[in-house]
């Protein structure tokens, strides 16, 4: 394409977006037209976007659509109306999706096969695989004509510049949450590798697919696409992708330490339509001191949780040790059964004899923490099933047994801290939300975590209070000895004002035909803290969130439609007069 011509066009964009907005603009392309033109294109038929506009406008859809005006003007390179102008991004996003999908999935199928998650006694910023992502990120950047920044292993920033000052922060993570790889396995029996991208049906399978590796890659080519472009920019884009979220979550204020901060800042980890709430993530962590087993019986010597305390796992296993492992097998298989189908029936307990040993196994149904609603929780199970065995099948009692009390006691299968009495609600964030989920042991302890989900209405001291008060008290009354460590966060509400929160709902709602309205997260994210931080997707609220779940996954043609929305998303924020 002429450079000229880009020039003339980008002109008239910027014209456009001077003037003055009484109303929200909206585009008139609705979802339905979306999918006439995309059945009009091939990757191979287009080679730029006025090439797209202009095949596009000698179309039966632009004479038949209201839609032709706004692409004449532009290809005439005359001043759009704000809703001209609108339409004009919603085509640059159909137009991504077009040109550049096949070769997105392919580099989200390249940064799912590097496996980026923490390695114990290892930080981030030096574990191999994350020196390796970000040079594959430089290299795509760069490739791109895009600025790249890597400050010191913990930030990779990529920069799209614009004529103004202000900037807008796009955050997404490149760090996962680990795997167990023996769960990754279909209902078919169809095992998957974690860290390759399996494409069955539209599901691509990968650690990363879902969270969030997908939101790397549509925000670096929809930088692209504006670059090569020449669209114009009223201000300047930066995607800050993120290396410790899963984790100690300190990289992003290290990043901030050292840069300024964004003025308008957009989770790309999250759900649509807007997200502006996001509850506080706490964490009750119980350590359970090793001892000796007391009494006679067989003897609990290993159990398996969520490796995350953000994490709910599909199984827990416990390991016993006995004289007899044929005889517990049994018993434990009779007592699990019952307890499965005393308890709704909709999880397995399953007791076989390994060599001299005997696994116990609960299977649920793997969750992230924050929608625990959404799964069936082993980890509880287990450990209040192994409570219940008390005078049933002869246990000796030592940490493992001590912590299957504690839980049973305190926690059991409730997961809005009822068991406790701790529960509260918020009328637009909904309830606290307490889940068994991290189980961890060393030569010295057995370590459990309740992942909390914390509304707004009471404050996180209050809370910790109240918590530590009740459990402390039970401790005492049981004997049983614990250490707690406790931290929880406060829940962040944002007032939803301004042209670019107005913007964001309506590219969201409109090529995803929701609802126009904002919605609440219990998911925190790296803007929690952060001026101006929303989430601006990438998950859609009535489908299964499937990051930190085994079989983790994204259909291909949501990836696709969010490089539409994001590509439109930041030609429109990038063009507003004023955020």
């Amino acid at each position: 394409m002429d450079f000229s011509l880009k020039q003339l066009a980008a002109t008239t964009l910027m014209l456009a977006s001077l003037s003055s907005f009484t109303t929200l603009a909206h585009a008139n392309i609705t979802p339905q037209q979306s999918a006439t033109i995309l059945k009009t294109f091939s990757d191979a038929s287009v080679t730029d976007f006025r090439q797209f506009l202009g095949r596009l406008a000698k179309s039966d859809f632009a004479k038949t659509d209201d839609v032709g005006p706004a692409i004449s003007a532009f290809l005439d390179n005359k001043t759009l109306s704000p809703d001209q102008q609108n339409e004009i991004y919603r085509l640059l996003g159909l137009y991504a999706r077009v040109k550049y999908g096949a070769a997105a999935t392919e580099t989200l199928r390249e940064l799912v096969e590097i496996p980026t998650f923490q390695v114990e006694g290892v930080a981030q910023h030096d574990n191999p695989q994350f020196i390796k992502i970000a040079d594959k990120i430089k290299s795509l950047a760069q490739a791109f004509n895009l600025n790249f920044r890597n400050i010191d292993n913990r930030v990779y920033e990529i920069s799209l510049e614009g004529s103004g000052d202000e900037v807008v922060g796009i955050h997404a993570h490149a760090d996962v949450v680990p795997v167990t790889p023996e769960n990754w396995v279909l209902k078919d029996g169809t095992r998957l590798d974690p860290f390759k991208v399996t494409l069955i049906g539209d599901r691509m399978y990968g650690r990363g697919t879902e969270d969030d590796k997908n939101g790397i890659v549509v925000t670096l080519y929809a930088m692209k696409i504006i670059k090569e472009e020449k669209l114009p920019l009223a201000r300047n884009f930066k995607l800050l992708v993120d290396t410790t979220e899963e984790t100690t979550g300190d990289a992003i204020p290290y990043y901030f330490e050292r840069n300024p901060t964004p003025n308008y800042n957009l989770a790309l980890d999250g759900g649509y339509p807007v997200v502006i709430a996001e509850k506080g993530y706490g964490t009750v962590m119980a350590s359970f001191a090793k001892r000796n087993g007391e009494g006679k019986g067989a003897e609990i010597i290993s159990m398996t949780g969520g490796l995350a305390t953000n994490q709910i796992p599909s199984a827990s296993v416990a390991t016993l040790v006995t004289d007899t492992p044929a005889e517990l097998a049994a018993s434990l298989q009779t007592a699990g059964t019952d307890y499965a189908k005393r308890n709704g029936g909709n999880f397995e307990v399953s007791a076989k004899v390994d060599g001299k040993d005997v696994k116990l196994t609960v299977t649920g149904v793997s969750a992230h923490s924050s929608e625990p609603e959404s799964g069936v929780n082993p980890v509880a199970r287990m450990l209040d099933f192994i409570n219940s065995l008390d005078g049933k099948v002869a246990l000796k009692h030592n940490h493992i047994t001590d912590a299957a009390r504690y839980a049973a006691d305190n926690w059991g299968l409730d997961y809005q801290g009822g068991k406790l009495g701790v529960g509260f609600s918020d009328a637009f964030m909904g309830p606290l939300t307490t889940s068994l989920t991290y189980v961890g042991m060393d030569e010295k302890a057995f370590k459990l975590a309740v992942n909390l989900r914390v509304p707004k209405g009471q404050s996180p001291e209050a809370l910790k209070s109240e918590i530590a008060d009740k459990l402390g008290a039970w401790s005492k009354k049981t004997q049983v000895a614990v250490a707690f460590n406790y931290s929880i966060a406060e829940p962040m509400y944002r007032n939803p004002e301004g042209e670019w929160v107005k913007a964001l709902l309506a590219v969201a709602t409109e090529n995803l035909g929701m609802e126009h309205k904002y919605g609440t997260s219990a998911g925190a994210t790296s803007v929690h803290e952060l001026p101006n931080g929303v989430q601006f997707g990438l998950a859609r609220p009535e489908v299964k969130y499937t990051g930190h779940t085994d079989n983790e996954f994204k259909t291909v043609d949501q990836f696709l439609l969010d490089l539409q929305i994001v590509t439109e998303m930041m030609g429109r924020i990038g063009q507003l007069p004023k955020l």
